[in-house]
């Protein structure tokens, strides 16, 4: 190993001092930050929010101090639905209900991932991944079908937000504090020899402590309930004694399991028209087992340009936070001229920004939109969950280039797919190890 000499800090510093450009950038730099400095307003011209296919929506959603995105994401598509489908007005589904039960079941997840490795070492790199985040906000497309199979939804009327599903730091610790302790409690159950029927009786206790934990966070779920409204043509309707699942196959009424989640991963140990899953990522037990479909991104655009002229809206998975603009609601790869500012090539491939961790996916939304110019696609309109307050009353523009870099996986119905590319799907698939970018939560 090489150290840093003192001269050689020295020589550095007195060529920063010569050069006139960087003090000039230091003095803005230094008072505006970093982001503000490097924001390109030519990126906001270009991507304006007027495309040729877009989808009916409503106001966006709001998933204020939270990681639901991925929840929100896939409410919001059968919000547009019965928006259309019933002429509702202002509706949201219950983000509260689906957050109550996917906190439920990934405890029991993690539970059941504890006992499975109780014979590995603590210091092993699957316990020590489990134990590190034993449950989080986060996601995947596949988790929230298991939720909406088991529990169905329910209007947010019905089970309204609450403080502690809006701002769910506080629970989200004290929930990891009570799962190690359990898992402290499960790994000795299997040490000293406990029967399976008594290592089941100590797992059913520590679930009633959760459940009672996140009823008294985040209110009962409902069992039955009235769903009673006023449409756009203020006609009154109710509908008595529903259940979480025959209001969703009334009102609802998409068939999941007609939907398939392809991502765009161009690395090296990921062969395109290949399909994959991940160990240990889940949250129901015998739910919807996670599983994409890698293709290249010519096919992942059109499958969702597909969907979107069929006037339906699209679930994706991106990293939001590279190259986008907050407040004004603009992911282009030109947003930000970093290079320029500090005179340093940031520049990586999409391959190796996966393999070297600096992307993965980090947020779910959703496509409602996209402009087609001489048959190829120009921009994308994008439904966020950040509330109206941001991007063009909380819509986003996301470029054509943009898209290619830094989206990772969309969702669509298998009907678009082509026959060769639904039997990758359908293949079985290669295990991915816990820990790879793919098994990212939104």
């Amino acid at each position: 190993m090489s150290e840093i000499s003192k001269q050689t800090t020295a020589e550095f510093a007195a060529a920063y001092l010569e050069n006139n450009k960087q003090n000039a950038l230091q003095r803005g730099v230094v008072k505006n930050g970093i982001t503000a400095s490097a924001e390109n307003m030519s990126a906001k011209i270009v991507n304006v929010p007027v495309f040729s296919v877009d989808v009916t929506t409503g106001k966006v959603s709001n998933q204020k101090q939270s990681g639901r995105c991925w929840m929100f994401a896939a409410l919001n598509t059968f919000r547009h639905k019965m928006l259309n489908n019933f002429k509702l007005k202002d509706f949201e589904l219950s983000q509260n209900y689906t957050f109550f039960w996917d906190k439920y079941e990934k405890a029991n997840y993690f539970y059941e991932n504890i006992l499975a490795t109780a014979a590995e070492p603590v210091t092993s790199r699957k316990v020590a991944f489990l134990l590190q985040t034993p449950q989080q906000d986060g996601g995947q497309w596949d988790m929230i079908v298991s939720i909406f199979q088991k529990y169905g939804v329910v209007p947010k009327s019905v089970m309204p937000e609450s403080s502690n599903s809006s701002n769910s730091r506080d629970l989200n610790s004290y929930l990891n504090k009570k799962l190690r302790k359990d898992a402290v409690a499960l790994r000795k159950l299997v040490e000293t020899g406990q029967t399976e029927a008594e290592i089941k009786t100590a797992k059913e206790a520590m679930l009633q402590d959760v459940y009672n934990f996140l009823a008294t966070s985040l209110g009962t779920p409902p069992e039955t309930f009235d769903f009673e409204y006023r449409d756009e043509d203020k006609n009154y309707h109710i509908d008595r004694d529903l259940t979480p699942q025959s209001f969703y196959d009334k009102y609802v009424g998409v068939d999941l399991d007609e939907y398939v989640s392809i991502i765009n991963a161009p690395t090296a140990d990921k062969p395109y028209d290949k399909s994959y899953t991940v160990e240990m990522l889940g949250n129901v037990v015998g739910g919807k087992e996670v599983k994409y479909l890698n293709v290249d991104m010519s096919a992942f655009k059109k499958l969702a340009i597909a969907q979107l002229e069929q006037g339906e809206s699209v679930w994706f998975g991106c990293d939001v936070g590279q190259s986008s603009t907050r407040d004004s609601g603009i992911m282009a790869l030109d947003a930000y001229d970093m290079n320029d500012l500090f005179d340093i090539d940031f520049t990586m491939t999409k391959a190796e920004r996966l393999d070297f961790g600096e992307s993965l996916m980090t947020h779910a939304m959703v496509l409602t939109g996209v402009d087609i110019i001489d048959g190829e696609s120009t921009k994308w309109k994008v439904e966020n969950s950040w509330g109206e307050k941001v991007g063009t009353d909380g819509f986003f523009v996301m470029s054509d280039e943009w898209m290619d870099e830094y989206t990772y996986q969309i969702v669509v119905r298998k009907e678009f797919l082509s026959p060769e590319q639904l039997a990758a799907f359908e293949a079985e698939p290669k295990v991915l190890a816990p820990w790879d970018p793919m098994g990212a939560l939104a």
